[in-house]
């Protein structure tokens, strides 16, 4: 039997890196969605598609690199995605055409799912129970940083430079991870755990855990949790700025206050992870959400939205979000046993498939009030609410 590596500090610190990902090349060029626009001669809407291919390309390739990573390892899928990813990122800089700029980001985005899926399927292959717990809280917590700074290094970049200089530097910061990798990551899959019956099996792999009653719960409550948080971020700016009347300042702060929420709620959950059942804390992050989902909704419903309420609905929405997500995650993907791979992918896809129908339904509803959102939260709190509950009632203790 091969000998495992352990998961040390320094190899974590890297995970979380990788898994940052996604966060770093959405929210830092956010703010150059006009520069592009102008420079490149193209409506604001073709603008908006390529934040859409890239989310596309994130959940589609996190169904293909997961299975692919429980076939051939960990560290070769890894370092094969993150070397196009940093291809696709230095072209990007070079876009002639918005058309080039969204088709690139799709590619970008197929290949960064790695940097999310491998890295999950990396630490929970190397630990178990409460460690499992413990390092996937720690990676969330660091992910929830993305949001925290990624928009302000690229607003910072902006106000001197032009749009590629921010890709440029979302560049730099991509290579960054393929040396990590490749002078850190090991493989963590040792080639006789590995499933080399090929794409009919990793399809089996799927059915399997699709099939799996308690996967497939904590799979549709990781995925609303998800989405209750996706369609605050995508409505806030709209409802903060134009409805509250917030400065971009003030507005900021509700931002930040939401991915400080995510980073404590993750401290916490690594620090109880093996005192406090998983299952427990998940329904405490569900609970969260329905508080924060309701406060919104009577607040919206009455006209009695204001600033303060709406950041401290948003502390608590994105604080119960970062309790869901490392909490179903750990558990769905000890459920996955041999096929933590399939199972990681499965999570990635059911995420950003109901985090992409969140902005869109929510601005069907109409962009006067902050009740559509609210409703939508809501919602999503209380289904995933119900599934903690179930999945808590049926975990032997």
């Amino acid at each position: 039997m091969t000998v495992r590596p352990k998961l040390t500090a320094g190899l974590l610190a890297v995970l979380s890196f990788l898994a940052a990902t996604g966060p770093f090349a959405t929210d830092m060029y956010l703010s150059s969605f006009t520069q592009i626009a102008a420079d490149l001669g193209a409506p604001a809407s073709s603008v908006q598609l390529t934040l859409t291919a890239f989310l596309l390309g994130m959940g589609g390739g996190q169904l293909v690199l997961g299975p692919l990573s429980d076939q051939w390892g960990r560290r070769r899928i890894l370092l094969a995605a993150l070397t196009v990813f940093a291809l696709a990122s230095v072209a990007m800089v070079f876009s002639p055409t918005v058309g080039v700029l969204i088709a690139l980001r799709f590619v970008q985005g197929l290949a960064g799912a790695a940097g999310v899926v491998v890295s999950r399927a990396i630490a929970v292959d190397l630990t178990e129970g409460a460690a499992a717990i413990r390092a996937i809280s720690l990676i969330a917590m660091f992910v929830g940083l993305g949001p925290l700074i990624a928009p302000p290094i690229g607003g910072a970049i902006a106000a001197v430079a032009d749009w590629r200089i921010v890709l440029a530097t979302l560049a730099c910061l991509a290579v960054a991870m393929l040396v990590l990798a490749a002078l850190f990551i090991p493989e963590s899959l040792p080639p006789e755990l590995r499933n080399v019956a090929g794409l009919r099996s990793a399809l089996g792999h799927f059915a399997s855990l699709l099939q799996d009653p308690a996967f497939l719960l904590l799979m549709i409550v990781f995925s609303l949790g998800f989405g209750g948080m996706m369609a605050y971020i995508s409505a806030s700016p709209f409802v903060g700025q134009v409805i509250l009347g917030m400065s971009p300042f003030v507005y900021s702060l509700a931002f930040a206050a939401g991915a400080l929420a995510m980073i404590t709620a993750n401290f916490i959950n690594s620090r109880l992870a093996g005192r406090v059942p998983a299952t427990r804390m998940l329904f405490l992050g569900t609970l969260l959400a329905v508080l924060a989902g309701a406060g919104l909704t009577v607040l919206a419903a009455t006209d009695s939205l204001h600033p303060a309420s709406f950041i401290l609905c948003a502390f608590l929405l994105t604080g119960g979000t970062g309790f869901i997500m490392s909490n179903a995650s750990a558990l769905a993907l000890a459920r996955a046993r041999a096929a933590k791979g399939s199972g990681s992918a499965l999570l990635g896809a059911g995420q950003f498939a109901v985090g992409g129908l969140a902005s869109p339904i929510v601005g069907a509803w109409g962009e006067h009030t902050a009740l559509p959102m609210a409703l939508f939260v809501l919602t999503v709190a209380l289904l995933a609410c119900v599934g903690a509950t179930l999945v808590h009632r049926s975990t032997p203790r």
